[in-house]
């Protein structure tokens, strides 16, 4: 992982309605952004920022980039990251939503066999407070700082991050994972990344109901991670028995021995029970919860 005020930033599809908007937002944050992608716009400037039709013609205009960002229609977006993996840019963030599964499944292939970090897609990205913002995470909500931050959710991610600075915990790192079916990067990769980073001393992890995620993250927690964690989940007040989360997560849960009811409230709620990670019942109750955490460390 590298994202620091230093790393050389690329926006493909910096001509669509999102890539325009936050792409003069990402560098009034200080985000060094080096080079825009859209065919058929080459030549022209946004934001003062040259634009090319092709990854590789901006890569031979600019030199090395470290990290895109893909704002792209959901169709585009494997034509989009695949190119960019071809032009050797290792750090690779979709905010597009709803991008097609088997697309993401060609996508992170390739990212394995080349060894390329994909965060998304339907995130707000990456921010690391103070230095750079990869993404649509609001700044004004954040505050550099000791707390990592992962999230399933975009602006659940915004709002712990706002509850922590207002009580002065800032934040080292904040990473919205997304929230399509196929991810690029999990809670147990960042959770590692968090554990051997530097800058964080304790870790927020943010879920939702549905899927396996938290469970697997709490049994990686209670087996990997030395630095305290707090969660929180959204979905306290969804409706009993209501049928959340993919056929795929129950079957693949049950052949782990994670038990038939993954997905729902209890099961995340048990699972970091047996992860002595304690459960904020609300955001507002996160800050107390780190603190404590950390006094106790």
């Amino acid at each position: 992982m590298n994202f620091s005020a230093e790393s050389k930033v690329l926006i493909q599809g910096i001509s669509e309605l999102l890539g325009a908007t936050y792409t003069p937002l990402m560098q009034a944050y200080g985000t060094q952004i080096v080079a825009g992608v859209n065919p058929g716009d080459g030549g022209k400037t946004i934001a003062n920022i040259p634009v090319f039709d092709l990854v590789e013609q901006a890569i031979a205009a600019v030199g090395r980039i470290d990290t895109t960002v893909i704002f792209v229609p959901p169709y585009q977006v494997m034509d989009a990251a695949l190119e960019a993996i071809a032009a050797q840019i290792r750090q690779i963030i979709i905010i597009t939503e709803g991008v097609p599964p088997l697309d993401m499944v060609r996508v992170l292939r390739k990212a394995e066999a080349t060894e390329t970090l994909v965060v998304g897609s339907n995130c707000p990205g990456v921010i690391v407070p103070g230095q750079v913002l990869l993404g649509i995470h609001p700044p004004e909500f954040y505050l550099p700082g000791k707390v990592g931050l992962i999230s399933r959710s975009g602006t659940l991610t915004y709002e712990v991050a706002l509850e922590l600075t207002r009580t002065g915990l800032g934040q080292s790192i904040a990473i919205g994972i997304g929230g399509d079916r196929i991810l690029g990067s999990s809670f147990q990769q960042w959770l590692q990344i968090l554990e051997e980073d530097d800058q964080t001393e304790a870790i927020v992890l943010v879920g939702e109901m549905g899927g396996d995620n938290e469970e697997r993250a709490a049994h990686y927690i209670a087996e990997v991670i030395d630095k305290p964690v707090v969660a929180y989940l959204a979905g306290y007040t969804a409706p009993k028995g209501q049928f959340h989360g993919h056929a795929g997560a129950i079957v693949a849960s049950r052949i782990a021995g994670l038990g038939s009811d993954i997905g729902s409230v209890q099961s995340k709620l048990e699972a970091f029970k047996r992860a002595q990670v304690p459960v904020a019942d609300r955001p507002s109750q996160i800050p107390a919860l780190v603190k404590k955490a950390l006094e106790q460390a």
